[in-house]
């Protein structure tokens, strides 16, 4: 059984290195931790603009080699700034890997449909008789 240690210690927020060619280099996006997500959720409440949204999104998920939030709040303006194609891309792979938006809930109900059908052997249900 795991204890407190173990749980707090687990390494769980997975990232992905992804390569910006217009910035000369790679940045590593990286899964939100609850409280991280949560206030995003709280900042995108009300209506924001594109680029506000963009913003808030990287500054969440950009992340250093050891998960660390590599921008803060006062870098907003800063990152909206930056070329929308790069940050479109960027906030793509953000919502994928966090499982945000109404592509991310189709790839996980296909993957779950998947894991139903190899392991039952069929997409029916397995009957007791």
């Amino acid at each position: 059984m795991l204890t407190r240690e173990m749980i707090l210690a687990a390494r769980d927020l997975d990232s992905e290195v992804v390569p910006v060619p217009e910035w000369g280099g790679k940045v590593r996006v990286g899964v939100m931790g609850g409280s991280a997500r949560e206030k995003l959720m709280d900042a995108l409440s009300e209506p924001r603009k594109v680029s506000e949204f963009h913003a808030l999104m990287l500054a969440g998920t950009l992340v250093d080699e050891s998960g660390a939030p590599i921008f803060s709040e006062s870098d907003l303006v800063a990152i909206a700034r930056k070329n929308p194609e790069v940050l479109g891309r960027l906030v793509d792979v953000a919502m994928r890997i966090n499982k945000i938006g109404a592509g991310a809930v189709e790839a996980e109900e296909k993957n779950s449909e998947a894991a139903t059908n190899a392991s039952s052997g069929s997409g029916s249900p397995a009957s007791s008789e």
